[in-house]
């Protein structure tokens, strides 16, 4: 294999490139900043040297140009450097971001040494993943990782060392067999006594041994862990390393249009595996530029609105377990829903009758689906219909939960909720017909036991009864192409699983625990089942499947919605407690009655939740962080759509004061957890909504 010459310069250069193009940004707004200006100066002559080192004249002379162009507005009585210098500075950095994409080895391989140099807007659209595959790592973070090696080793070391023990008792045994052998020419007696002392000591030496390899395996084990854990950060890219693409890209949109904005970011520090992070790269691009193109009004009409003349485009990232939420909010017009139905019209989507009908959920819901566009005329920024297309793409590829929320006036979010890692995970382990797999555990919504004669046949297949609605069922045979086994049997241990575009019920055996596991893409050679997302190895060292969650679904052979709750004339219920243990008890209760359940963390994503679907009640904890249970009702009553809401408070305050307060703010009904029964709970869920 040919050694790549350039791979360092590449990572180095992109990096150098990175700095630039934000600093640029930086000082368009700051454009008297004279130590920006040094340090942008300091940035071209590091990529210069370093383009001069590798023999490309043609990436350091451009670099040497930015150096002149910055030089004349470093010294403290220079002019402010003016927008035009910017603008060919820019032009600059995507001459170079162009050759430096040239030298990849495809590149180089493809193209005869003349032509390496592709246009900039092909080396931006095209450009390798360089420098989200490569990171660099913080020396506290390596030392503390070598330093979780180090200790493990140690332990396995002394695991090592103990096993002679067991050498030891391997003796002791086959002394002790010497002494019971008839062959023994010495009394009864005395044999008998000497196997005893050596039984006595063969136990002793087993004992200690086993004793001290627990000790120091189970020491080995949580190092491992460590370093497990440790080596997850090394590898995760901070998402702050997109930002200043999403930025330029805002910023260019914003130029074109002639329409100022403000960017914003906040979360910068979550990291995400390189691969998810480079897909939301691709969907945010589209997203800012949406959100300028079709959000942020011409200053005329943010004035007539009285907003700042600056339309305001933000990138906000946080962490929410096992997933990272990206969202991308502006403060412009909102979604015109009134286009939309036209658009739809339009293209024979829908008809004119039936798009009249849409509500902002559903509108919202066409436009995620692609294909629309309400851009009068097609320019650079908008008008092909493919921003949302690319959007719901990765959304699709990274298994994400997208939403797309919009007020008249006020302004749109488009949020995508992505797993930190597409390799990583913690599987659920299933077992039937002789065959084992494992499910992501985070798209299992619940696990029950079944009679067979809880399983029906309908027109579309198989299928149970589960909230209130039937849900496909698939055995696990059938899910890995294998006959259903037609042999009497007891009962199906029933996996829901969450598909995406709707639940399924998998029917296994037995379930068989749950671990961490590595996800690997299966070899391209294999034929996959489509219900296969890929494959890990178990602990020893044997290739087990992971199943594929939408493939599940299209496997039953229907793709209905997820429940939608108990008798259509019932509303969904939305549980809302911090503590884990309290919202899987109440949904338990609530679900055994017939009700149908929903669950929030917080009171602000309840009101999220909320705000974009009809729940029947609220059952709330009054001690959240953030929003607490009283702040919640009280701003639930004060909405005109979800006052009409009953709502619980169950809480372990029981203060005269908390439950006055409680009423205050407009709770239906109060219940002290240290008082909590269970019958009180349903009979009070009983009287409110049936």
């Amino acid at each position: 294999m040919t050694k790549d010459r350039y791979r360092y310069f590449r990572v180095e250069a992109r990096e150098l490139l990175d700095a630039l193009s934000r600093g640029l940004l930086d000082l368009e707004r700051a454009p008297a900043d004279r130590a920006l200006v040094a340090r942008l100066l300091r940035h071209a002559h590091t990529l210069k040297g370093a383009a001069r080192v590798v023999q490309q004249p043609a990436i350091g002379d451009l670099a040497h140009a930015a150096e002149d162009a910055l030089a004349a507005h470093r010294e403290d009585a220079a002019p402010p450097v003016p927008r035009e210098r910017i603008d060919a500075l820019l032009r600059i950095v995507d001459d170079i971001a162009g050759q430096v994409a040239a030298l990849e080895p495809s590149q180089l391989a493809a193209e005869p040494e003349p032509a390496a140099a592709p246009a900039a807007a092909q080396a931006t659209s095209s450009a390798p993943e360089d420098a989200l595959q490569t990171v660099r790592v913080d020396v506290r973070e390596m030392d503390t990782l070598l330093a979780s090696v180090l200790e493990a080793g140690v332990h396995a070391t002394a695991v090592r060392r103990t096993l002679l023990r067991f050498d030891h008792a391997v003796e002791l045994a086959r002394a002790l067999g010497d002494q019971l052998s008839p062959r023994r020419a010495d009394g009864a007696g005395s044999g008998a006594a000497r196997a005893r002392a050596l039984v006595d000591e063969l136990r002793r030496t087993i004992e200690e041994g086993q004793r001290a390899a627990r000790t120091h395996a189970d020491q080995a084990e949580r190092e491992i862990a460590q370093i497990r854990a440790g080596a997850d950060r090394v590898r995760l890219v901070p998402v702050r390393a997109i930002f200043g693409g999403l930025e330029r890209a805002a910023r260019d949109a914003a130029r074109a249009l002639e329409r100022p904005i403000a960017f914003e970011t906040a979360g910068g520090d979550v990291r995400v595996d390189a691969s998810v992070l480079s897909g939301m790269r691709d969907a945010l691009l589209h997203a800012v530029r949406n959100a300028v193109a079709h959000g942020i009004e011409p200053a005329d009409g943010r004035a007539r609105a009285g907003k700042p003349p600056a339309g305001r485009v933000r990138i906000e990232v946080e962490r929410r377990g096992s997933r990272v939420a990206f969202r991308c909010r502006d403060d412009g017009r909102g979604v015109d829903a009134a286009a939309v139905r036209a658009a739809a019209v339009r293209k024979g989507v829908l008809s004119r009758d039936d798009a009249g009908a849409l509500g902002a959920d559903a509108v919202a819901a066409l436009l995620l689906k692609g294909g629309l566009t309400t851009a009068s005329v097609v320019d650079g920024v908008a008008g092909r219909a493919v921003g949302l297309d690319v959007v719901r793409d990765v959304a699709v590829r990274l298994k994400a939960e997208v939403s797309l929320k919009s007020a008249p006036g006020r302004g749109t979010t488009l949020e995508l909720a992505v797993p930190v890692s597409l390799t990583a995970m913690t599987a659920l382990h299933v077992h039937g017909a002789g065959l084992a797999a494992a499910l992501p555990l985070e798209a299992v919504r619940e696990t029950v036991f079944l009679p067979p004669d809880r399983v029906t046949r309908t027109a579309e297949g198989m299928a149970v009864a589960h909230g209130g609605a039937l849900v496909p069922f698939l055995p696990l045979s059938r899910a890995l192409g294998r006959s259903t086994s037609a042999g009497p049997r007891r009962f199906w241990s029933t996996i829901v699983v969450d598909g995406g575009a709707g639940w399924v019920a998998l029917g296994a055996d037995r379930l068989g625990g749950t671990s961490e596991v590595v996800v690997r893409s299966l070899p391209a050679h294999a034929e996959a089942l489509p219900t296969v997302a890929g494959a890990f190895l178990d602990p020893e060292g044997h290739p087990q499947l992971m199943l594929d969650p939408a493939g599940l679904l299209a496997a039953a052979g229907e793709r209905a919605a997820a429940p939608e709750g108990a008798p259509a004339s019932r509303a969904p219920i939305l549980v809302i407690d911090d503590s884990l243990t309290t919202r899987m008890l109440e949904q338990s209760i609530l679900e055994s009655a017939g009700y149908d359940v929903e669950l929030a963390v917080s009171a602000e994503e309840a009101l999220d939740k909320a705000r974009a679907r009809r729940y029947g009640l609220f059952v709330v904890d009054v001690e959240m962080p953030g929003m607490d249970g009283f702040e919640f009702v009280r701003v639930t009553r004060a909405d005109p759509r979800l006052g009409a809401v009953p709502a619980i408070l169950v809480t372990s305050r029981g203060a005269p004061e908390d439950r006055r307060r409680g009423t205050e703010v407009g709770a239906s009904a109060y219940i002290v957890k240290g008082e909590f029964d269970q019958g009180r709970l349903l009979a009070a869920i009983q009287e409110l909504v049936g």
